[in-house]
């Protein structure tokens, strides 16, 4: 059991978590959520024992082991599947002992506890892992270098998966994924056989893949049982409890308050007056209901609206190479008030549609159409880094305001959601959430015909989130969104469009048929997809595959030779003379042992074969 006991967490003069008491029991799946800021990251530090609690306790059974994300994503010449493989550091370490291990009760020992662990079936678990996070078979094998930050946290979080600590800590981890990895980790975590806690904002993870919400407000924490909306239904009913009381009480307060005022100069009731006064002193006061409103959201609105479509695209190709396009036969149009979602994987092509729409990439073939004096605001999450850390909200405002007055341009600051002293915070200063909403205002300052949002949710907690949403159907323009957020999506659009197989077409299914389809596909072996280390940069042609094939020709020798050496060492100590005499257990063990190993050798030598026919195949 995870035991919090009057814990205490102070950070930078900070009371985060004041004298709170929390048991997690074993096999729990619990989300943690809170406002940004509130200390959510900071309790991960002290669970994993980094930073030090002000007072109190954090008491782990003595064997447990806590996984959580690295902070720093995988990099160098390793492929894939070996750094996930890598992650399980007690398998790693007996196969390394294994290579050289001579004694035969040592070999037994250690062939046995490979056995335990199902060690033999590691490389398919981690496969699985990193097809569902949506890396394909001939992904798994390149090395880390070859990809961008992004997608090395999804390595990261694949590694942490596949070692299957006895705590999982995930600190907002569907961040690094899209719409497709999401569902998959949905998936995963709802059945992870071990206890988690997830930090998220994610309303769909919160309620599809958890039992227990544990909430910190006002530097209390809370658990309660079920899923997300169990606890919004729980927490209303609680804060009306309590405002109930606090009404309760304050009325008691006025009447005795009402009697020592009119009696403590009375010789005849000073006594009776005294006593109220105690009872006074002893009416502990019941924390009253501090309200955490969330700022709106708002788009401005065009100032007319533009005669339909504002886009019509007709049979276009585009990308980054005239001889390898990304996109092919695009067919599509979009209307004043549409509402549409982007579907399918990072890497095909999503990014390089919003482009083509946007007018930052020409098309190689086709037609595009565009309305008059169309006007398109785009945000995406890597924009977040090209605000001037050394000016302030009203500096970024002014900028586009001219010589407007000082109070216009406070309360355009205001409108955007800085009112005040926060107007004159440092970009520099402002958490994620901050430079997010400063960022969706100043790029719908002018009031766009369509607004193209792209991961707008990162760094946004619930409430935010479900601002957003009723920013986004206020709206009078179009919409166009690429966001692994569930909730966003099926509180918004009206339209689902895959990217996928080099194109774009119209899902007529909702996101349940849609998630039940990722998830029978990536439970499935995936198809290979080539994945530039940037999504941004061009695409080059697809190399050709019998590189990938050599390289698992090889790994599947090397392999052979590795559990054929095992398998020898476990015959040597099988041939010692009196080995069933002495020791029918251990020699039980081996005889085990050796059997797991021939199975291993045959998995190897069936890869083998098949990886070597596809090259013949290939060659011919």
């Amino acid at each position: 059991m995870l035991s919090l006991t009057d814990l205490s967490i102070r950070l930078a003069g900070r009371l985060l978590i004041d004298n709170s008491s929390v048991q997690i029991t074993p096999g729990s799946r619990v989300g943690m959520v809170g406002r940004n800021g509130t200390g959510k990251s900071t309790l991960f530090k002290v669970i994993r024992g980094e930073l030090a609690a002000e007072h109190g306790s954090v008491t782990l059974p003595p064997r447990w082991r806590v996984g959580s994300l690295a902070q720093e994503a995988p990099n160098g010449p390793e492929s894939l599947i070996s750094v996930v493989l890598k992650a399980d550091l007690e398998r790693a370490a007996l196969l390394h002992e294994a290579e050289s291990a001579t004694d035969p009760h040592r070999i037994a020992e250690i062939q046995t506890r490979l056995v335990d662990i199902d060690a033999h079936s590691a490389p398919s678990r981690a496969a699985a892992i990193l097809s569902g996070l949506g890396f394909s078979a001939a992904d798994q094998l390149r090395p880390c270098a070859e990809f961008s930050g992004g997608w090395r946290m999804r390595v990261s979080l694949a590694a942490t998966l596949f070692a299957a600590p006895d705590l999982l800590l995930l600190d907002e981890p569907t961040n690094y994924l899209d719409l497709e990895g999401t569902l998959w980790l949905e998936d995963h975590l709802a059945h992870y056989p071990r206890t988690v806690i997830v930090i998220s904002h994610d309303r769909d993870l919160l309620e599809s893949s958890v039992d227990q919400i544990l909430h910190l407000e006002r530097g209390k924490l809370t658990l309660y049982k079920g899923t997300y909306s169990s606890f919004e239904e729980q927490r209303a009913a609680r804060e009306l409890l309590d405002a109930k009381q606090i009404k309760r009480q304050e009325a008691e307060r006025a009447h005795l308050q009402a009697f020592v005022d009119r009696f403590k100069a009375k010789a005849s009731k000073a006594r009776q007056a005294q006593s109220r006064v105690k009872m006074l002193e002893r009416l502990k006061p019941i924390r009253a209901l501090v309200t955490e409103d969330v700022r709106e959201i708002t788009f401005p609105a065009p100032e007319k609206l533009l005669s339909p479509p504002i886009i019509a695209v007709d049979n276009a190709s585009v990308g980054y190479d005239p001889a390898s396009p990304v996109l092919n036969r695009i067919t599509l149009r979009i209307d004043n008030d549409d509402r549409i979602a982007l579907l399918g994987a990072n890497g095909n092509g999503k990014s390089t549609l919003v482009k083509l729409l946007a007018a930052r990439l020409a098309p190689f073939s086709g037609k595009v159409t565009r309305a008059d004096k169309l006007s398109i605001a785009y945000f995406a999450q890597h924009q977040l880094d090209e605000l001037n850390e050394d000016a302030s909200a009203y500096d970024h405002i002014r900028k586009l305001m001219g010589d407007a007055p000082e109070a216009k341009v406070r309360a355009r600051a205001g409108a955007i959601g800085f009112s005040g002293k926060a107007a004159d915070t440092k970009a520099g200063k402002l958490s994620g959430g901050e430079k997010a909403r400063l960022l969706l205002g100043l790029a719908t300052f002018f009031g766009p015909n369509m607004i193209i949002l792209d991961e707008p949710t990162n760094h946004l907690d619930i409430d935010s989130r479900a601002a957003l949403a009723e920013a986004i159907n206020e709206f009078p323009g179009a919409i166009i969104m690429v966001s692994h957020d569930r909730y966003l999506i099926e509180a918004c659009a009206d339209q689902l469009w895959i990217v996928a197989d080099r194109t774009v077409t119209n899902y007529d299914g909702d996101l349940d048929e849609y998630r039940r389809l990722v998830l029978s596909s990536r439970n499935a072996e995936p198809a290979p997809r080539e994945r530039s280390a940037a999504s941004e940069k061009p695409q080059r042609a697809k190399p050709d595959n019998r590189g990938s094939l050599r390289k698992r020709i090889a790994e599947a020798e090397t392999e052979i030779a590795r559990v054929s050496d095992i398998i020898a060492k476990i015959d040597a100590a099988l041939a010692l003379p009196d080995i069933f005499t002495r020791d029918p257990k251990q020699a039980a063990q081996l005889s085990k042992a050796r059997a797991n190993a021939a199975d291993a050798l045959a998995r190897a030598e069936e890869q083998w074969l098949e990886a070597s026919a596809q090259v013949d195949e290939a060659a011919s």
